[in-house]
């Protein structure tokens, strides 16, 4: 176990909060933040970018990776403490630009319409249909005029609202988009395909061959919030040339 890694475990349970927990906000309204405090926005229903353990902690490549980023800015230099805020997908942007949180490090991908700080790359991904394993859909080609399922305020559900003649539902809760799935309430589920991926291999559903939508993943911040992005953009690139990164991506599938 090498330093970084151990400081992330050490930290894991001090740095967890509660579902819906109330972030600390500054008299001057620029931040959420608390003195140095980073409120980190994310939502733990998307594995395996986001999760919960059975005992409620959180867990994922997203909070992993955060927990390294914030281990190395404090070792070069940087002095951030920092705390997760569970948040459903569809209010983390709104809860940045309100100052009520930080940062989003929540699979996020780049959306020109989203307004909001974008950090450099750190995975590429794509939307792609999820489907019952015995499905006779074969590609995105079918979905044509079906009900389609999606994750509120992701890319996904922009990219079923474009599908011609499909009778979309949205909800903020991914687990809820899949028990659509599993009941047939929806014929097919957009998202991310490395969350595809996680629930294929878990038996009872496939992917259709072709690509929505090809991706980026990022951690989000307010516009204007450029100290602490640079902050963040030098962790990154730190991260992406560890053997942590490469082990991260190896135990999350991605």
């Amino acid at each position: 176990m090498n330093k970084v890694t151990e400081k992330i475990l050490k930290g894991t349970l001090a740095c967890t909060m509660a579902f819906g927990m109330t972030a600390c906000a500054s008299g001057s309204g620029d931040t959420a933040s608390s003195g140095n405090t980073v409120i980190i926005g994310i939502s733990p229903d998307y594995p395996p970018y986001d999760d919960l353990t059975t005992d409620g902690e959180l867990t994922g490549f997203d909070y992993e990776m955060g927990e390294w980023l914030f281990t190395w800015m404090n070792e070069n230099g940087y002095d951030y403490d920092h705390e997760w805020k569970q948040l459903s997908f569809d209010t983390i942007i709104t809860s940045i630009q309100a100052d009520q949180v930080d940062l989003g490090i929540s699979g996020f991908t780049y959306d020109s319409e989203r307004k909001v700080l974008f950090s450099e790359a750190y995975l590429s991904s794509a939307e792609v249909a999820l489907v019952a394993a015995d499905s006779d859909m074969t590609s995105t080609d079918d979905l044509t005029g079906k009900k389609i399922g999606a994750q509120l305020g992701t890319t996904g559900e922009t990219c079923a609202n474009e599908v011609e003649g499909a009778d979309v539902t949205a909800a903020s809760d991914m687990g809820v988009i899949i028990q659509s799935l599993k009941s047939g309430a929806v014929d097919a589920v957009i998202c991310d395909e490395p969350v595809a991926d996680n629930y294929a291999a878990a038996g009872g559903y496939k992917i259709l061959d072709g690509k929505l939508l090809e991706e980026t993943n990022h951690i989000i911040a307010k516009e204007g919030n450029t100290e602490l992005m640079e902050a963040v953009n030098a962790a990154l690139a730190a991260f992406k040339e560890s053997e942590d990164y490469t082990a991260m991506k190896e135990k999350y599938g991605l």
